[in-house]
């Protein structure tokens, strides 16, 4: 199965072969998992990648209920699924994206901010339906209301298992895209603050408050990826990031109401205030300020970059404005001196007096 076009070959395991074909060798390790099903002594080791594991059954209202927690097993399955990513990454890379971009005809560093804005608003375009899926957003007190939430539905635990798959990728995607080095820490940066917030949503077992969060997250993030497609595509659809600008500062206010809601108010009212790792109960006193204040952190501090990404372009708009009357001046004056030099030629030339 190939991906890529070979317009040139390379020695084997050499740099440029590797990144030339690493969704083929990625997708030959998966294969060889899925083999790995088809006999019985491996297909316990081979469950471990594919199947979230940790799974309990329960009685409920609807009958058997089966439901999962986390261990350190996880780590296979997001591997495994880490692996399908660059996967998909390749698949809507190859047929989609690069043949939008024959198209376009963009520039180098807008290709590559093109190739970035896609590959991302697929992924949040399918988890924050997924996220909504759930329908936590509509009921802000189930946020809270029987803490802890150690025993997830099949789709919950996956759908973190997925999001952890997926920001771990891109990791190795700047190696595979030959990212540039002056980009990297950028996305290092937002990789890392992903991560970091999924993965204590996931262990500390707020994984309500989580899918909450990443909807609107993921929504306003799409909305920015969304403008800067169509931007690339036609330059003069600017009011789409006017639109996503309020959208932007809305989504902060929203995020920072319910976590003050949830965490600040709603787990501080529970009974159960005590650190019992048996049980999941991370509902302290300073778990809850080390959680807000993380959240409150970045929410700060991505709306400090925006409104100081806002001013500069401000500034820079003005500038080119005043850049824009001057020349035009400069040039409307030029006019005037040609007109009446012009004159004074036609009228006090010694020619015409003779």
């Amino acid at each position: 199965m190939a991906f890529r076009r070979r317009s040139k070959s390379y020695p084997f395991f050499s740099q440029e072969f590797l990144i030339q074909n690493h969704a083929d060798i990625v997708f030959s390790w998966v294969i060889l998992i899925l083999i790995g099903l088809m006999f019985e002594t491996t297909a316990k080791t081979a469950i471990l990648f594919i199947q979230p594991q940790y799974n309990i059954s329960t009685m409920s209202a609807d009958g058997e209920v089966t439901l999962y927690h986390y261990g350190w097993k996880d780590c296979a399955t997001v591997l495994f699924y880490l692996c399908i990513t660059i996967i998909l990454h390749a698949v809507v890379q190859e047929y989609v994206l690069d043949k939008v971009n024959r198209r376009l005809h963009l520039s180098k560093s807008k290709n590559t901010k093109f190739n970035e804005s896609g590959q991302l608003c697929v992924f949040y375009l399918v988890s924050s339906l997924w996220s909504l899926y759930e329908g936590y957003i509509l009921h802000p007190s189930s946020l809270w209301e029987n803490y802890p939430h150690v025993h997830l539905r099949f789709h919950v635990k996956f759908f973190y298992l997925t999001q952890l798959a997926y920001w771990f990728h891109t990791l190795p995607e700047l190696y595979f895209q030959k990212v540039r080095k002056e980009e990297i820490p950028r996305q290092l940066q937002y990789v890392s603050l992903y991560l970091l917030h999924i993965l204590a949503a996931y262990l500390l077992n707020l994984t309500r408050v989580g899918l909450v969060l990443l909807f609107l997250q993921y929504l306003s993030e799409m909305g920015f990826h969304l403008s800067r497609l169509f931007y690339f595509i036609d330059e003069n659809h600017h009011k789409m990031f006017e639109m996503w600008s309020i959208g932007f500062v809305l989504t902060r206010m929203i995020t920072l109401t319910l976590m003050f809601l949830a965490v600040g108010f709603g787990l501080a009212r529970s009974e159960n205030q005590m650190l019992d790792l048996e049980t999941g109960n991370f509902n302290t006193l300073s778990i809850r300020l080390l959680v807000l204040f993380m959240v409150c952190f970045t929410q700060s501090w991505l709306l400090w970059k925006f409104f100081r990404f806002q001013l500069s372009r401000t500034r820079e708009m003005r500038l080119e404005q005043v850049a824009r009357k001057r020349a035009a001046a400069k040039h409307q004056m030029q006019r005037t001196l040609k007109r009446d030099s012009g004159t004074y030629y036609i009228f006090d030339s010694p020619n015409n007096l003779s």
